[in-house]
């Protein structure tokens, strides 16, 4: 028998969203995992999952059953001659990156924060950027999925494809993700260099900063033209480091948790910041050598809201310069640093923002530190009803097909998502 705790609060990492089950659940393995399911199915329980619980958004909230898949977490097989790896859905990516690093392998990509787990990842559509590298769930090539009424589904391009292609971005609707399989590449390093230009000058050659580095991004500090141009790309040069700690936490933190903390005051002051702070931090050539998970990972010390949208890549400089103009005529609006601009390649995964197309996200955020009340950061979920995500996403009623014949009862949903489904 499965025993869940009562009396569990759960908060999202960035602290903006949290709900309180009813029971909160640990399992360590797929025959728990069903007691819960069918226990759920008899008190007419919903149920979510969660991992590391780093969305922005409540998708993973829940007042009835939550599972915590973090016991969940070994490597169950590694195969060197195919490069890939199959591990437990709740395994965290920081471990996922050790472990493959004994083997000579590595993830192609991966997002800023590896405190995420696998089944996570792939359920939120994870991204990093370059342009030649899709989203990470484009990384996996097969995964298992616990479905409401206790099958087992073994999903790849041959294996009950259609469900593939939906698990692969299941936003935590379909069922139980129990392992994932992906494939990997030979273990790489990474040459980062950031150096600053301007917005006018990398919107004028985009192209030429695509293709000149492997994995390029940009921040761009709002109320200015400032802007750090991030290139990252393999090296056989040994491992190198011109940063500095004391410099990047009493001044990159501790300096800036103060300001921005006066700027709730004072929100006028935002503007000042992210001028001041690009002149401080960003204004001269850095470079930086390490393993590849070591230059994709950064440490994310600030709780914040985020918003982050996808567009055409056509539209980069077109969307930029609006919402620069935006700012620029609207005074009492104020917007911290940086907005991330990445990119990534087209896909066809069914619910993926870069589906049959090559995308560029636009990363907007708002520190919970200090928090303007004309911030440019909307600070909820996005309000998309159905009818607009079915003009968003040419497959999405595929995918609602597939959910309901998963989960025709609801028992993975909540309300985040009954929002997006009715």
């Amino acid at each position: 028998q499965v025993h869940g705790q009562g009396g569990f609060k759960f908060q999202n990492w960035a602290k903006t969203y949290g709900s309180s089950p009813e029971l909160y659940f640990q399992p360590t393995s797929v025959e728990e995992i069903r007691e819960i399911l069918d226990m759920a199915r008899q008190r007419d329980k919903r149920v979510k999952v969660v991992g590391g619980g780093h969305s922005p958004s409540d998708i993973a909230c829940t007042d009835d059953f939550m599972i915590q898949m973090g016991k969940m977490n070994r490597v169950l097989k590694v195969d060197k001659e195919k490069q890939q790896v199959t591990v437990e859905g709740g395994i965290f990516l920081s471990d996922l990156n050790v472990e493959l690093s004994k083997h000579g392998l590595a993830l192609a990509n991966l997002g800023a924060v590896s405190e995420v787990a696998a089944a996570g990842v792939i359920g939120t559509g994870t991204h990093n950027t370059g342009i030649k590298h899709g989203i990470l769930p484009t990384q996996v090539v097969a995964l298992t999925l616990l479905t409401a009424s206790g099958e087992i589904l073994e999903c790849s391009e041959s294996i009950n494809a259609d469900i593939f292609q939906a698990a692969r971005l299941h936003l935590g609707c379909l069922g139980v993700v129990l392992t994932v399989t992906f494939q990997c590449v030979p273990q790489f390093h990474l040459h980062e260099v950031a150096f600053p230009s301007t917005l006018t000058e990398v919107l004028d050659h985009l192209n030429d900063h695509l293709q000149r580095s492997q994995y390029f991004r940009f921040l761009w500090f709002p109320h200015s033209e400032n802007v750090s141009v991030i290139y990252q790309d393999p090296t056989n040069k040994p491992p190198s480091s011109s940063a500095s700690w004391w410099w990047d936490y009493a001044v990159g933190y501790y300096l800036l948790e103060f300001l921005l903390w006066i700027s709730t005051f004072v929100p006028s002051l935002v503007c000042w910041i992210n001028r001041f702070f690009f002149w401080l931090l960003f204004s001269s050539r850095v470079e930086n050598i390490a393993i590849s998970y070591k230059i994709f990972n950064y440490e994310c010390r600030f709780k914040q809201h985020v918003q982050d949208w996808a567009i055409p890549i056509e539209k980069t400089k077109e969307a930029l310069l609006e919402l620069k103009a935006a700012l620029e005529n609207n005074p009492k609006m104020v917007a911290h640093y940086p907005v991330e601009v990445r990119f990534a390649r087209g896909d066809d995964i069914w619910l993926s923002p870069c589906f049959q197309r090559d995308s560029c996200y636009m990363n907007i955020i708002m520190y919970r530190d200090g928090q303007p009340p004309w911030a440019l950061c909307l600070l909820q979920a996005h309000s998309c009803t159905r009818k607009d995500l079915e003009k968003m996403y040419p497959a999405f009623r595929k995918f609602c097909s597939v959910r309901e014949k998963l989960d025709p009862t609801g028992m993975f949903l909540n309300t985040y998502l009954e929002k997006v489904f009715y």
